[in-house]
């Protein structure tokens, strides 16, 4: 700032000294062109006119012009937040210029109020796209089993054959839509801290095993291989077990479900100092650079056409990279197109 530079220019004290400068010169001049006055008469009215001037003229500033710049300045510190430095009015009076920290005081405020409304602004267009995906997600599953009920309601002669097959179709809608709800509750509990994360010392190995039996089925179905590779033995760590599972599943899924057919998924596990790494690669399609940067957010999808092909509510990564992040770690991915995706993070040694 211009004014900080000469903090005390613009002080009641140095003001008043100089304003009662120039009226006691100015005094004293005027005395002097009178023919009785002589040199001590001069002095001691210059030196009258200093001392009761300087008086006069300090307490004129303080209590008329700075005592109402201090009301404005305590005007703005009642509008401020609460973490805002704030500086006494003694300090106003005493040692710096009021004007330069009015100033300041006023630049400060202007900066966190337009920095609040950008946070805002952003936060209204993420909260517009945000409902704008949850309706267009809830909205298909719901509409789907609403067509199936209806067609059944409105061709009531119709066999058994095809009432089941659309009962059937309704009943994989509404899955999916229960799937959807879990989901969105499951970001929405971890991201207010409603769920808490139970970490205790953890063997991943059986983990990660049975979650390949799980995934079996699906994995044959594209006839892709399942591998756990890297450290030996166990592999020890603190985390939630269950919170943990949750995220190798969903990225062993993946791994298969957006994969090639016959291609492979393989969990590495590496040894740190502290810590040991979990990377879940694939040898798939890949994943174009300009998408990384959105892949954890809700409902983003890379391929919308194909996502809805293999399922899934657009939640899945989302809930991946706050589960990682309770565990005070951080997920990362690499992925290059046509070679395939790695997704990892870090646990903590038990």
């Amino acid at each position: 700032m211009k004014f900080s530079k000469i903090p005390d220019m613009l002080s009641p004290k140095y003001l008043s000294l100089v304003l009662a400068i120039v009226i006691a010169g100015v005094t004293t001049a005027f005395i002097s062109f009178l023919p009785t006055s002589d040199t001590a008469t001069l002095f001691v009215c210059f030196t009258s006119c200093l001392i009761f001037g300087t008086i006069l003229i300090y307490f004129a500033l303080d209590y008329l012009v700075f005592k109402e710049v201090n009301l404005l300045y305590d005007r703005i510190k009642q509008i401020k937040k609460k973490n805002f430095s704030v500086i006494p009015r003694s300090q106003l009076i005493e040692k710096d210029n009021p004007i330069a920290l009015l100033t300041e005081e006023l630049n400060s405020y202007v900066t966190t109020k337009e920095d609040e409304v950008k946070e805002l602004r952003k936060s209204a267009k993420y909260r517009q796209e945000f409902l704008a995906d949850v309706s267009h997600e809830l909205k298909t599953p719901i509409f789907a089993a609403q067509g199936f009920v209806h067609t059944l309601l409105d061709n009531p002669e119709e066999g058994i054959e095809i009432r089941t097959k659309f009962l059937e179709k309704a009943a994989k809608s509404l899955d999916g839509l229960d799937v959807l709800v879990k989901d969105l509750l499951t970001v929405s509990q971890i991201e207010t801290g409603a769920i808490k994360i139970d970490k205790k010392a953890i063997d991943l190995r059986p983990i990660i095993l049975d979650i390949f039996e799980q995934l079996e089925a699906k994995a044959k179905s594209k006839k892709a291989s399942l591998k756990l590779t890297g450290k030996e033995g166990p592999l020890l760590v603190k985390a939630d077990s269950q919170r943990m599972e949750q995220v190798l599943v969903n990225l062993v899924e993946n791994g298969i479900k957006y994969g090639n057919q016959e291609g492979k998924v393989n969990v590495l596990i590496e040894e740190r100092k502290k810590n040991l790494q979990i990377s879940v690669k694939d040898n798939g399609p890949g994943i174009p650079a300009e998408h990384l940067p959105r892949l954890f957010e809700r409902f983003y999808r890379v391929d919308k056409s194909r996502a809805k092909m293999s399922g899934g509510s657009g939640l899945g990564l989302s809930i991946v990279k706050h589960i990682v992040k309770a565990h005070g770690s951080q997920i990362t991915v690499i992925s290059k197109v046509d070679k395939g995706t790695s997704f990892s993070f870090k646990l903590e040694k038990a």
